[in-house]
């Protein structure tokens, strides 16, 4: 049996690996390593837009437009090479749970298997403005498979053509289904319309793309703890250099500086820093892990 289980956690590991098309799975077995994946490029061909890659590599609109600021998302020019944002730091590791972080619009699923630690991540859309995603604590309370969508009053109100019941089917906005939080009307779900992922959008809630909430609805338990945060800037030691990962999300380069040196400093890390490299990393807030630490 002992064998057995050795066999089953090698297969396992050799599937962990950073592939288009769906969530990875990396080990975080050893807290002191937060980041996780491997930075990629592609050429650009043929019909390609940046939300078509940006589905096929597992990220969100916000992500691969933040990475690839000079290029136009709709129609970008055929034969460059852009930016795929699949490197990320983890905000923190949990134990069997799930964590949120909505100024990088990006959901970690914290799970143990064998008694080893892994995380997957997924992009996500949430609330616009006026109707934030709420930050807290919260847990799974149920799972609901083809959901049935029913609007609330306001959103009647505004648009008066809309059915008070909306059944499983393509019309509906939740996908094909629901994992209801521990606070009202508000939920982690899928969507009819993935180009929303990566986006301020919803109404509050936290929509995947089609084939992801399929991944994590299959696994995620019950009762499982949902931790939501607001950090667009993360701090990361990755191979003996300092990394940081800058998401603009509405703040200004002054905000997002003293965000930076409060979490530099709160890591003991600040005294390796080069302050250029910093200043050039806060105003290009591109979304990507970057060095920042000086020259050795």
């Amino acid at each position: 049996m002992k064998d057995i289980s050795i066999v089953l956690y090698a297969l396992f590991v050799c599937l962990c690996v950073s592939t288009a098309e769906g969530a990875s799975t990396y080990s975080v077995n050893d807290p002191s390593r937060t980041m996780i994946g491997v930075p990629q490029t592609y050429k650009i061909t043929g019909e390609d837009t940046l939300l078509d890659v940006a589905r096929v590599f597992g990220i969100g609109y916000n992500a691969i437009t933040e990475a690839n600021p000079k290029v136009d998302p709709w129609v970008p020019a055929e034969g460059i090479t852009i930016n795929i944002p699949t490197q990320w730091i983890i905000p923190e590791i949990l134990e069997n749970a799930i964590l949120i972080n909505l100024a990088e619009m990006r959901l970690y699923s914290f799970f143990t298997f064998n008694g080893h630690r892994f995380v997957k991540s997924y992009p996500i859309g949430i609330g616009r403005e006026g109707f934030n995603t709420p930050e807290g604590l919260f847990r799974i309370t149920h799972k609901v498979e083809n959901p049935v969508w029913r609007p609330t009053k306001r959103m009647l109100d505004e648009t008066p053509d809309l059915d008070p019941i909306v059944p499983p089917g393509p019309d509906n906005p939740l996908g094909d289904y629901w994992l209801q939080l521990s606070i009202p009307t508000y939920g982690i779900h899928g969507t009819n319309k993935p180009y929303s992922v990566g986006r301020r959008i919803s109404s509050g809630c936290i929509r995947l793309y089609p084939e992801d909430i399929d991944d994590l609805y299959h696994y995620v338990k019950i009762k499982t703890p949902v931790k939501i945060i607001n950090e667009p800037v993360k701090a990361a030691v990755h191979e003996n250099a300092v990394y940081i990962e800058v998401h603009a999300n509405g703040l200004n380069a002054d905000e997002l500086m003293g965000k930076a040196l409060d979490l530099l400093r709160g890591k003991d890390l600040y005294r390796y820093v080069d302050p250029k490299l910093l200043k050039s990393a806060i105003d290009g807030a591109t979304g990507l892990p970057t060095i920042i630490s000086r020259a050795r």
